[in-house]
This record gives C-alpha cells, structure tokens and sequence, in this order.
C-alpha cells in the first residue's frame, strides 16, 4: 500500500489526540527523550553495552534499525523496567501496547560474577558510573556468562499486526533501555533479578580477608599504631585517672 505524506501525518495527528484523550482520563503519558540525529543513543557504559549486546546477535540485525528510528522520533512512552519485564505504549499507526519477558539472571551465573567482582568494585557509584576493571567489564559483557540477556532468554509480545517475531515496536523498547540505563543503570540489575549491592559486598569482605591473611609486609606491623585507632575490640579502655584536689593551706 502506497502512503502519502498527506497520510502520514494525519496518522501523527490521531495518534496525538488519542494521546490527549487518554491523559484527560487521568492515564499517564511519559515520552522516553532520545537523542536525535547520528548521536549515539547512549553515552554510558552500561547503556552502550546494552545496546551493544542487542546488536551482537544476528537474528535481529534487520529489525534492530526501524526501532532506533522510531525511538528517535520520540515514539516510545511509559517505559517501565521491572523484575524480569519491560513494558511501553510505542506509537505508530495506532498506539500499541508493547511487552517484553525476559528471564531471571541464573543463580549459578550470578554467583561467577559476584566471584569475579572480589577486589575490583570500588564503590556503588563507582559501580553505577562504570568505572570498573577491564576484567570485571569483560565478565560483565561475556555473552555466555555475562549479565546481559541472550535472545533464548527473551519473548516479545506487541498488540500491532505484524506477525515478525521482532516487530520495529518491540526493537524500540530495547533500545529504549539503552537510553534509561544511561540515567538509571542500577534498572538493569532489577530487570535480571539480582542485587547490585552483592558486587560491593564481595568485594569488601575480599579485601578484608586479604588484609587478616596478609603475611607480607605488614604482618607483625601494630596497624593501630598506623591508623589511629584501636582494633582490638574485646579490651576495654581503661576509665583516665581522677584530678586530686589541692588542700587548702
């Protein structure tokens, strides 16, 4: 079917007064901000990487671009990131309602990178910013191992009538993540199941453990006496002895 661009715009001006219809009925209509033009769509690491690893799999190489455009043109709204689920209202033709399954992070493979964090988190914003090691990174994008999603691990599912396993509605949403991790990576920990905070932790106790077992050059040095401060908390401190009054001549 030929589309004029008489047409097209018509469709633009439908769609935005069922928009305008459904907000006076009190429903919430939240358009995601997209850069426009060839900027890159996201700018931190756990947006790029994201898209990245969208973009790794070869059977979505030819859906994946209809919905960087759509996303673009300001087309994907109320997107929300919950516990194994993303979900979007995407408009084009008509509004659709968009869903997509994604399954939990496995227990097993959480556990491996929560090992291979030990010593190399430095803080949750260090976390949240990226600010990692190439090894941790490398962990963290592997495709097998990793704690992004692989197609096997993802269903989709769009009220529009394209029967394509990935139609461009779909594609947009999860570029659509992309773009709200740069702002909120710690959604990405949500969506897998798995608790960021683990990542710190480990990483803390790892530190712990090697400063109680370290035989090398602190070992027999009084770290009290270097830090300032008393790390023997069983003894209790002695009360400082009572001033003597002067007797009076």
């Amino acid at each position: 079917m030929w589309w004029s661009y008489q047409d097209v715009e018509e469709q633009k001006k439908r769609v935005q007064r069922e928009i305008a219809k459904r907000k006076k009925r009190g429903e919430k209509f939240e358009v995601l901000p997209a850069p426009a033009g060839q900027k890159k769509l996201s700018t931190t690491f756990w947006g790029q990487a994201w898209c990245r690893n969208l973009e790794s799999y070869q059977a979505y190489e030819s859906r994946l671009p209809r919905g960087r455009s759509y996303l673009r043109q300001g087309n994907v709204y109320n997107l929300m990131i919950e516990p194994g689920k993303l979900s979007a209202v995407v408009a084009g033709s008509e509004l659709y309602n968009t869903s997509i399954v994604i399954q939990p992070l496995p227990k097993k493979q959480w556990q491996q990178i929560v090992k291979s964090s030990a010593g190399q988190v430095g803080s949750m914003l260090d976390l949240l910013a990226g600010k990692l090691g190439d090894g941790l990174m490398k962990v963290l994008k592997d495709q097998d191992g990793g704690l992004f999603p692989k197609p096997k691990e993802i269903r989709f599912n769009c009220s529009c009538p394209d029967h394509a396993d990935m139609c461009k509605h779909v594609s947009a949403v999860l570029y659509g993540v992309g773009v709200l991790l740069d702002t909120k990576p710690e959604l990405l920990f949500t969506l897998r199941g798995v608790d960021q905070a683990e990542l710190l932790s480990n990483a803390s106790s790892a530190a712990i453990t090697d400063l109680s077992a370290d035989t090398g050059d602190l070992a027999g040095v009084d770290l009290s006496a270097i830090f300032g401060i008393d790390l023997n908390m069983d003894t209790v401190p002695e009360p400082p002895p009572k001033k003597k009054r002067a007797k009076k001549g």
